[in-house]
């Protein structure tokens, strides 16, 4: 499975690598700063990933921008996009799910806690995407 994070935390980046690495999954992770070196990469000729997690505040480009742009165009349409922020907001949830963010994963504050929620996701993901080949999977709040 084919990884992104966008996440302008570094130490949040670090700490979400780390976890992964520690799952049992077969995946690889690129990392991005920010929404814009996101899209530059969605949009160039590289292997697009299953599976986006995507920080919600970031500068030059939020995670709302990037979600709407990603939702715009027919190419990534089978892209899982789940929001990845330490503040939860009932009306900003709602919101993206509206926009069609497949589940939002509030940001732990333990290490453990988050390889736990990052396993539940992927494992949601993966098997979503074996029973339901058109991609409409259910959005899920994790934290």
């Amino acid at each position: 499975m084919k990884i992104y994070l966008a996440d302008d935390d570094s130490e949040d980046r670090e700490l979400f690598s780390d976890a992964l690495t520690e799952l049992p999954l077969e995946m690889t992770l690129k990392t991005f700063q920010n929404g814009v070196e996101l899209m530059a990469d969605l949009f160039s000729d590289e292997l697009l990933p299953e599976t986006i997690f995507l920080d919600l505040k970031m500068p030059m480009m939020d995670g709302f921008e990037c979600l709407s742009d990603i939702k715009s165009e027919v190419r990534f349409q089978n892209i899982d996009v789940i929001i990845y922020s330490t503040l939860m907001n009932e009306w900003e949830v709602g919101k993206l799910q509206e926009m069609g963010a497949n589940g939002f994963l509030q940001k732990p504050t333990s290490f453990n806690q988050l390889k736990t929620i990052l396993y539940q996701c992927l494992e949601t993901i993966k098997k979503n995407k074996l029973v339901d080949k058109s991609n409409t999977s259910t959005f899920s709040i994790l934290k």
